[in-house]
């Protein structure tokens, strides 16, 4: 680059002359010496810029803008050295005229290197993706600067809801309005649709991918504007749409206050700490910043990964003590208890995979009922302050044995809270959680990567959804508001139909549902029939009567409570069958306690 430049420069100063002379110059005696030694004023005010220090490949406007300045300092060190040494014969136009083509001569070098380095040039043979970008705002502009540093994207067209941006241009690209947005994908031929709208509500953001979705091209999501300009996020991260945000749920604040009384500066114990909702339980009690926290787990890979992954992000250095144990052991839960002195107490360990439990009644019943009332003995027994038992939906009028072990669970709940003691307990009830082990959107995605079919049970069926970490913020600012025996429910937003969820899955990932209408498609959906225990919808309340909290999506359950004089002797009996393994009597007494347990077979 410094002979390049040192070339240029004296070229540049030829011609200078001759624009100036209107006629080809040749300069003599000390005009000649001038030119021909120009290069050492100019290569060190380039050094002295660090031009020969930029990586040429990746030069942007900030590059530019410093070649400017380094050009305009030499082009005036030069005219000053020639003046002060009295040479003449200089006109000073040719000042200025040096000034000008030095900025095109060294400055478009280094843009025609770029260009030529880069994946555009008219000798690229790389076949990139076509994309086009949905928001021309100031997220998009950044995702399309990022684009050009890509050998996987090459950035067609702007999509946007501004009618006024029609018909503009970004950097050479042009902008469309959505209403165009399918001839847009058609005529230039788009493979991928990148979405940079960071900042527009879940709601606004799930009408446009449902739109988005009938176009056949894959759609992704950048993360956030924060991430890509800190550079957290690469290009190459651009994530794939989250079914989260299918669900149209814009995130409630969650009340800090809530979120800090049963945790901060208490010893917390977490059951089935290696869980789904167990390990993100661990998570956000770890941030709340505890006493010392305990993972209870009788899974010993669970309980090393939940611990180690909990030691990577434990910055405050809060203790945290990894327990093996189960909670069906009464004497090792109340040993544990006393031993830390536990205040907190969330109880995630169950067993929740519906046709599994459904295969083995009698360990349900003892690990899902008979652990809880165990574990709840235990923490009345060592005058635990709270209790918080996570249940189900599928507590709710059950089909399912499983259902009706959460339902028993916290009947048993209910009737203790009752007696009089120290220990808060109270239970949360839930539907489905995104990405859970065992929960369909990971059984989908990997379907879709090995080219189908995708496995629904029933058309109609429908499910309520929520993310694992919002469940799991309601869950603790719930257990803040319980005054003893409530049952809390969460308010899930409308329920959705599985099927839609497993073609919006599809078409997202840029392939089309093979079935009678389009033969050809990429993937087939094929319908198993319910599984032992599933039924079409699930319900929140069993009541019917439910009253507002302090957060608008949590309620209060106005629930019928069971006696515990009446109800224990109840669940001794379904306690003795299960260690008998007698199915029949089981599914009786299940029955029996819970009447609108309404078994498929």
């Amino acid at each position: 680059m410094i002979f390049i430049d040192s070339f240029l420069i004296i070229i540049i100063l030829l011609a200078s002359f001759s624009l100036r002379l209107e006629y080809w110059y040749w300069p003599k005696n000390e005009i000649l010496w001038l030119i021909l030694f120009s290069p050492l004023i100019a290569i060190p005010v380039f050094i002295s810029f660090r031009l020969y220090r930029s990586v040429i490949r990746f030069t942007g406007v900030q590059a530019l803008s410093t070649i400017a300045q380094a050009i305009t300092l030499y082009s005036v060190a030069w005219g000053l050295l020639g003046y002060m040494a009295g040479i003449d014969g200089i006109p000073r136009s040719v000042i200025i005229i040096n000034w000008m083509l030095a900025l095109i001569g060294i400055g478009g070098s280094r843009i025609l290197i770029r260009w030529f380095f880069s994946d555009t040039n008219l000798f690229s043979v790389i076949k990139k993706n076509r994309v086009i970008i949905y928001g021309a705002g100031s997220a998009g502009r950044q995702l399309s600067h990022a684009l050009e540093l890509s050998s996987q994207y090459k950035h067609i067209a702007y999509i946007d809801d501004d009618l006024t941006m029609s018909g503009t241009y970004i950097n050479g690209i042009p902008v469309f309005h959505n209403i165009d947005i399918e001839n847009i994908v058609k005529k230039f031929e788009a493979n991928e649709i990148l979405l940079a709208l960071p900042s527009v509500s879940l709601n606004k953001r799930n009408k446009i991918i449902n739109k988005l979705t009938l176009l056949g091209v894959q759609v992704r999501s950048l993360p956030s504007l924060s991430n890509l300009a800190e550079g957290k996020v690469k290009i190459d991260d651009l994530l794939e749409i989250n079914i989260g945000d299918l669900l149209g749920r814009d995130k409630v604040e969650a009340n800090l206050k809530l979120l800090k009384i049963k945790i901060t500066d208490k010893v917390v114990l977490v059951t089935g700490a290696g869980g789904s909702i167990g390990s993100e339980l661990c998570r956000q009690v770890l941030l709340l910043k505890p006493k010392s926290l305990i993972l209870f787990e009788r899974n010993e890979v669970s309980m090393y990964s939940i611990e180690k992954e909990l030691s990577s992000i434990n910055s405050s250095q809060i203790d945290i003590y990894p327990v093996i144990g189960s909670i069906k052991d009464y004497k090792r839960m109340r040993d544990i208890f006393k031993l830390y002195n536990v205040q907190t107490i969330y109880h995630a360990a169950a067993y929740k995979h519906v046709p599994l439990v459904e295969a083995n009644q009698s360990q349900g019943v003892l690990n899902n009922t008979i652990g809880t009332m165990l574990a709840a003995e235990a923490a009345i027994a060592e005058k635990i302050e709270t209790f918080v038992l996570i249940s189900t939906d599928k507590a709710v009028r059950p089909t399912s044995t499983m259902g009706a072990t959460k339902r028993v669970a916290e009947l048993i709940l209910q009737a203790l809270a009752k007696q009089s003691h120290e220990t808060c307990l109270t239970m949360v009830r839930f539907g489905n959680v995104l990405d859970s082990s065992g929960s369909v959107i990971p059984l989908f995605k990997n379907q879709i990567k090995k080219g189908g079919p995708i496995t629904v049970t029933d058309k109609n069926m429908l499910r309520y959804f929520m993310t694992i970490p919002e469940a799991v913020e309601l869950v603790i600012q719930a257990g803040a508001l319980s005054k003893g025996g409530d049952v809390f429910v969460l308010d899930m937003g409308e329920p959705v139909r599985i099927y839609d969820l497993a073609v919006k899955m599809v078409q997202l990932s840029g392939l089309q549902i093979m079935d009678k209408n389009n033969p050809d498609g990429d993937i087939e959906i094929t319908f198993m029939g319910l599984r032992p225990g599933e039924k079409l919808y699930e319900e929140l309340l069993v009541s019917n009567s439910s009253e507002k909290t302090e957060n608008k999506l949590i309620m209060r359950e106005q629930d019928r409570v069971i006696e515990w004089d009446f109800l224990e002797p109840m669940v001794s009996e379904l306690h003795n069958f299960s260690l008998k393994n007698d199915q029949k009597k089981i599914r009786s007494m299940l029955m029996k306690i819970v009447p609108e347990f309404q078994p498929k077979e």
